[in-house]
């Protein structure tokens, strides 16, 4: 992610996701403390930048190390992509300031589940659930 002359990048199986603000009103109109807040156990927020995933060792069937394949860093991708929203554990992720910006670094294992716009193209779940018995 670019800011002016600045960039961020995220590493390893961490996530970047600028947070949603809470709503500091209830249904009737109280203003709520920012004590409350914080109580809650999930927070949620748009996945602005993600890392490469978890590293991978070499693979042990290649005989020849000085190949510049063998040296080449592997990752197991990770699910979430940008523009996700994505609700994960309040207490996992770590607040962080960039040019002036509040964003959460979240850890891969932390989010709970993903919000995406549009249809997946390797979809395995049909359009309608079949009606219940």
């Amino acid at each position: 992610m670019k800011r002016g002359h600045k960039q961020l990048l995220v590493v390893g199986d961490r996530v970047l996701v600028a947070p949603e603000r809470g709503e500091s009103k209830t249904k009737v109109g109280l203003f709520l403390p920012p004590g409350v807040l914080e109580k809650e156990d999930v927070r949620g927020g748009i996945v602005v930048a993600l890392g490469p995933g978890q590293p991978l060792p070499p693979p042990q069937e290649e005989q020849e190390p000085w190949k510049q394949e063998y040296r080449a860093g592997r990752f197991m991708p990770m699910q979430v992509q940008a523009g996700d929203y994505a609700l994960f554990f309040r207490k996992a992720a770590i607040e962080i300031t960039f040019e002036d910006e509040q964003f959460l670094v979240v850890p891969y294992g932390a989010i709970l589940v993903l919000v995406r716009e549009g249809r997946a193209k390797d979809r395995k779940v049909p359009d309608e659930l079949p009606p219940e018995i």
